[in-house]
């Protein structure tokens, strides 16, 4: 399809309030029109595309929330399988005996018009015209967020270079890339707590009690700390438990959860960078991180000074995430059509 005309489409799907965009093959991703809010006339791209933390459940929340009570325009794109279903069960390395096949994510030519873009891939490995139709975002210079795996997002390197030099996405776009849980997989939570010296940043206001039970990433080597251009806004404490209250694991210091940096482009744009390695979906029913990662969709656009403390953040409608993990049986994970996440 030309890249004009799939413009078009992303457009005029925006009139239908959580609708779905077709296509010959039926529907391809998820649309939520922006209803009253300062976020009207600005389109947010929501990638739900990783294996483990039910992404294909939060972005769609998360969009509801953005265009019902801010007005941003707000598209879900997902990672399918050849059926063009909405597949968290793709493998991400190839295995024995088994043909790989290649992650897809149809309506990438959407990111030409966003304002933003909020990043939720991991290790995907994507056909060559897309990481093109990713790298080209990236470089242009518009605001970017990364949630929980999307700092290992794409195993397939980007083609992006500068000075002909390979760009690292979670290293060199984000801050910091996925090093290793710091504590007990899947059995720690993660207590948030704000940055006393950044207590006024325009991300924080009305930030309060950020909870979640994904463990804490590592994303620097033991003994050194976040990149110099990066600045912390929350630090994640390790808890004993899974449970809101249960105790700090003394054992394990607090490392950076939350930051923001600039990122230089190929022409020397300056594009405004958030990463959050909080957010399953889990984590995601905690008001306190859904607001963090909304006050900095504000802060990416240069829109400060639309953020206050009250605009709601609560759920739209009925919002039961599954269980992280690979687990898939078990937690009931099975390819579904994009029309189960409307």
């Amino acid at each position: 399809m030309p890249k004009s005309l799939h413009r078009l489409l992303c457009s005029i799907t925006l009139i239908f309030s959580c609708g779905l965009a077709h296509s010959a093959d039926g529907p391809q991703w998820l649309t939520c029109a922006g209803g009253d809010g300062p976020g009207k006339g600005k389109r947010i791209v929501l990638i739900a595309a990783d294996q483990e933390y039910r992404s294909e459940q939060s972005m769609p929340m998360m969009a509801k929330i953005l265009s019902t009570h801010h007005g941003f325009d707000c598209t879900v794109l997902f990672a399918v399988n050849d059926k063009g279903e909405v597949d968290p069960t793709m493998p991400v390395y190839p295995e024995k005996g088994k043909e790989f096949k290649e992650h897809r994510i149809p309506g990438l030519e959407c990111l030409a018009s966003a304002d933003l873009v909020i990043f939720f891939p991991r290790l995907l490995t994507l056909p060559i015209s897309e990481r093109e139709l990713i790298v080209k975002y990236i470089d242009s210079g518009k605001t970017i967020i990364s949630i929980r795996t999307g700092n290992h997002g794409f195993h397939a390197a980007l083609p992006y270079k500068i000075n002909g030099k390979q760009v690292r996405w979670g290293e060199d776009v984000l801050g910091g890339s996925f090093l290793g849980h710091h504590g007990r997989w899947h059995v720690d939570s993660t207590r948030g707590i704000i940055v006393p010296e950044q207590k006024d940043h325009p991300i924080l206001i009305g930030v309060s009690d950020i909870w979640g039970n994904s463990d804490v990433y590592r994303t620097y080597k033991e003994g050194t700390s976040l990149p110099t251009n990066c600045t912390a806004l929350v630090w994640g404490q390790p808890l004993m438990g899974r449970k809101h209250d249960d105790p700090p694991n003394p054992k394990l210091q607090p490392l950076p959860v939350a930051w923001f940096k600039n990122w230089r482009t190929s022409e020397g744009k300056t594009a405004r960078v958030f990463q959050c390695t909080m957010g399953s979906a889990h984590d995601l029913q905690s008001a306190g991180l859904r607001r963090l990662i909304i006050n900095a969709a504000y802060w990416g656009m240069g829109m400060e000074s639309a953020i206050t403390p009250t605009r709601s953040v609560e759920i739209v409608g009925t919002y039961q995430p599954l269980e992280s993990g690979f687990n898939y049986k078990e937690l009931g994970v099975v390819p579904k059509p994009v029309s189960a996440y409307k």
